[in-house]
């Protein structure tokens, strides 16, 4: 299975269509308006600015699973991160990231882990890095900047 073999709407409720990141590298995070790592949207759209483009894209897929860190409807969390963030790259309708109504697509990014082991989302701002070819590569730390060298030199490899 595939990033492009999963179906999730737009902030807005559209589809959002997987298959038109054929191609290039993606990093999939799950975000959080009130979150204590929310001030990672500025090192996102920073990454997004610089890399984003025909080879790379950000999509942020907010959840409210965390101690309810994600209570705004689509209309406001689309406001709170253009108005403090800039925020351009693409945000998806608000998911299940864990637990017994979980996304399919996390539910297919937390069975991807190395060897077969099964991942877990630990927080807000967990990463998912997928590769050109939409397959998982791997997950990283939710305490983890987004532009740690770590993902820089993946975007750049």
């Amino acid at each position: 299975m595939k990033l492009y073999d999963h179906t999730i709407n737009t902030l807005s409720g559209e589809p959002l269509d997987l298959t038109s990141f054929k191609g290039k590298k993606v990093l999939l995070v799950n975000v959080a308006s009130e979150c204590g790592l929310t001030p990672q949207y500025e090192q996102l759209q920073q990454i997004y600015e610089e890399y984003g483009g025909d080879h790379f894209v950000i999509i942020g897929i907010p959840s409210n699973d965390f101690m309810g860190q994600e209570p705004g409807t689509p209309e406001q969390i689309a406001t709170f991160c253009s108005r403090n963030y800039g925020v351009s790259f693409p945000l998806t309708e608000k998911v299940h990231v864990k637990g017994e109504n979980q996304h399919p697509l996390f539910t297919w990014l937390c069975h991807s882990g190395e060897k077969g082991e099964e991942l877990e989302v630990k927080w807000n701002f967990h990463k998912f890095l997928i590769d050109e070819n939409g397959d998982f590569v791997c997950d990283i730390d939710p305490r983890t900047l987004p532009n740690d060298k770590k993902i820089t030199d993946w975007i750049n490899s």
